[in-house]
């Protein structure tokens, strides 16, 4: 089986900026300026919660479009770790989720049950393996 999806990233020899591609797209991260970076794009922990966010949106407007509700717009304000570190071994995410149109409350709390099953969610929410080998 193919892999769903295949990003490399490469860090230059300057600094912290990574140039990032999937073979379609080209991105950077890099890291703040206080922390010895150029500041010249999201920093990883951005870009995972950017992950998340987009694919609830996505998710959000897909299922409602589907079901012809009248959901006008998504935005997902995200944090990770909004108060501080937590236990070791533990990573807090916090998502809330402003929909704009008019949905009753039904509507409105199917979209949050929804919101919970988007792909990036159930990856984020279930167990990770990480298989890291060195290559030539």
């Amino acid at each position: 089986m193919a892999a769903e999806a295949i990003v490399t990233a490469h860090l230059g020899a300057a600094g912290y900026t990574t140039h990032l591609s999937d073979g379609k797209h080209e991105w950077i991260a890099d890291e703040p300026e206080l922390l010895g970076g150029g500041d010249l794009g999201p920093a990883p922990s951005a870009l995972l919660l950017s992950s998340l966010g987009a694919c609830t949106s996505i998710t959000l407007h897909m299922y409602a479009r589907r079901k012809e509700w009248p959901l006008k717009d998504v935005k997902v304000t995200l944090a990770m770790n909004p108060d501080g570190k937590p236990p070791a071994g533990t990573t807090q995410i916090t998502r809330k989720i402003e929909l704009a149109g008019d949905l009753s409350e039904e509507q409105r709390q199917r979209l949050l049950e929804i919101a919970n099953a988007c792909p990036i969610h159930k990856v984020l929410s279930g167990t990770v393996a990480i298989e890291s080998s060195l290559v030539e």
